[in-house]
């Protein structure tokens, strides 16, 4: 390879520089830091480890499979792998690290790989961040988490125009399972469903058992009262259904109690990862955002491949994807050479009050110095910091 290639990065992998890094890392810190004011503790997770542990939940899951590297351990022969998604580790965590009782509340950032973007533009190196809560089966715990998410986004970067979008797995699979359909058919349906396929909906349902409810699931899937005046009475009878469908109906009632000047709108055929949740579904999106920028829901009985199935519900977001276009002017001090008792005082007066000064090196000059904005000036035997107006290149 000619030196002229060595610098090139691999598709979907980008570098992060000071200016855009110092926002990336003021907004990590501002949000473990509220997530911990709400009780969430913050664990960190290996970036590698067996794969037989990153891929608990491939059977539930095929994509986190597909989008995770895999590697021979040198040491061990065994086939290792890079994290795709941080809640297997969690939960690896919860279910036999350490396996309290009753609640537990988690919270995490730190790089992921994807073996290809995940939406389009999107890196393959996401700064993840997220939250996860153990150990309750409850509507509750679900509103707690979004309320969480939401605070989490409005202290860290505003919710102006944010939209929240609820969705509940629980009503198509309790509905598959009244009808007794086969995997051909759930899967066609599933299809349809996400390509939000109204026509061809309407003729394949026409010959399935209950197929009027599945094609009204599909139409009416943002309106719950429509939805409900045009599902089956013995369908609403179906204890599943039920629940599935009254929790979906409390936890927005709760999300606009709480947030009362928040979009909300429903989709309860949003089936993404249909196969890794297990009810409630819940995503932000932002104008002139194509992904959103933060996502999560219920996922019961994850811990079970480490011998502790427990109720869990989380969300995370991608810090990157926050930032993205932000960037912040870095203030550099530049102090002369020198090792002056003033100035060291005063260089080390100015770094504990967080501020960053650096001293010229050799024959140096502020010129050398890209970052500089001010500098130590020396009057009448004081030493002040004063703005640079100009710096000749």
């Amino acid at each position: 390879m000619s030196i002229s290639e060595t610098w090139l990065l691999p598709d979907g992998v980008a570098d992060v520089l000071p200016e855009q890094a110092q926002v990336i890392e003021s907004l990590r810190r501002h949000s473990l830091d509220f997530l911990a004011s709400r009780g969430y503790q913050l664990v960190y997770t290996p970036f590698i480890e067996y794969i037989e542990s990153l891929s608990s939940l491939s059977e539930a899951n095929q994509d986190l499979d597909l989008v995770s590297f895999k590697v021979i351990d040198q040491l061990s022969g065994r086939l290792l792998g890079v994290r795709a998604d941080m809640t297997p580790q969690v939960a690896r965590i919860d279910a036999h690290v350490r396996p309290i009782e009753g609640i537990a509340r988690y919270c995490y950032s730190g790089t992921i790989l994807h073996t290809k973007p995940q939406n389009f533009s999107e890196s393959r190196t996401p700064l993840q961040l997220g939250a996860e809560l153990y150990g309750h089966q409850s509507i509750e715990a679900d509103v707690e988490m979004i309320d969480v998410m939401l605070g989490l986004l409005e202290t860290t970067c505003g919710l102006e125009k944010a939209h929240l979008d609820l969705g509940h797995v629980g009503l198509f699979k309790s509905l598959v399972e009244h009808a007794k359909l086969d995997k051909n058919n759930e899967h066609l349906l599933h299809d349809l469903y996400q390509r939000k396929a109204l026509p061809e909906l309407e003729e394949v349902t026409k010959t399935l058992p209950y197929g009027q409810d599945f094609y009204n699931l599909g139409r009416y899937s943002g309106n719950l009262s429509l939805l409900e005046q045009h599902l089956s009475n013995d369908l609403l009878k179906d204890t599943h259904f039920q629940a599935a469908f009254d929790g979906l109906k409390t936890t927005v009632k709760e999300i606009q109690k709480r947030w009362p000047n928040l979009s909300i709108g429903l989709d309860v055929v949003e089936l993404r990862s249909y196969h890794y949740h297990t009810g409630l579904m819940y995503a932000v999106y932002a104008p002139n955002h194509a992904a959103p920028l933060a996502q999560g829901g219920r996922y019961d009985g994850i811990g079970e491949h480490f011998g502790r199935a427990r109720p869990a519900t989380g969300f995370s977001c991608d810090l990157y994807a926050l930032c993205e276009g932000q960037f912040s002017e870095i203030e550099t001090i530049v102090a002369p050479k020198g090792m002056q008792p003033d100035l060291v005082s005063a260089i080390a007066q100015a770094r504990q009050q967080g501020l960053s000064v650096v001293q010229l090196l050799g024959n140096d000059d502020l010129s050398s110095i890209p970052s500089a904005t001010h500098q130590f000036v020396l009057q009448n035997g004081v030493w002040s910091i004063e703005k640079i107006e100009s710096i000749a290149k």
